[in-house]
């Protein structure tokens, strides 16, 4: 028992809303939906002799979105694989990255906690220089959650408060 704050969102405002005890102590569930629990831990990765795309990450699919899992894993094991990941653009969805822990191989200066949005259509990959240092590595310690959005996505105040503006520059080859 307690006071858990939940953050209710309805059209473009965020509202307070305390309960007394935790939203997910429940008995049972009245509806068509039923809540599901899975540790990330416990998702076992597929790895291939290259690269494999994202979606041999998936864990849960809606008709709105999918989450993807990524957990420590082998890398490719083909003798002149690239483990980085290619450039992409995903033109179907807005792509939403947690990154919880470990080394993020593709990313330059992306830590533990951080978020990264790239909306539909907007090309996004490795950062330079990190295809290159993925070259002989054989595993992965990271842990990461995406999420890709079928409808585009609403960036909320809160969250424009505290973003990186230079985002967007960490491609550049003089970003860093």
């Amino acid at each position: 028992m307690g006071d858990f704050l939940m953050k209710i969102k309805k059209q473009d405002e965020i509202f307070d809303m305390v309960y007394a005890s935790h939203p997910f102590d429940v008995v049972g569930y009245d509806g068509y939906n039923f809540p599901y629990a899975l540790s990330i831990h416990d998702f076992e990765p597929i790895t291939g002799r290259i690269h494999q795309p994202p979606p041999v990450h998936q864990t849960f699919e809606t008709d709105a979105f999918v989450v993807c899992s990524f957990v420590p894993r082998l890398y490719d094991y083909h003798p002149d694989s690239i483990p980085a990941p290619y450039n992409h653009s995903n033109i179907d969805s807005d792509e939403v990255l947690y990154y919880v822990d470990g080394d993020f191989m593709s990313r330059n200066d992306v830590d533990a906690g951080h978020i990264s949005l790239h909306p539909a259509g907007i090309p996004h990959g490795p950062h330079p220089g990190a295809a290159e240092r993925s070259i002989g590595k054989t595993k992965t310690e990271e842990l990461a959650v995406m999420v890709d959005t079928f409808k585009p996505l609403k960036v909320t105040k809160a969250a424009l408060e505290i973003a990186d503006e230079d985002y967007h520059k960490s491609w550049l080859e003089s970003s860093h």
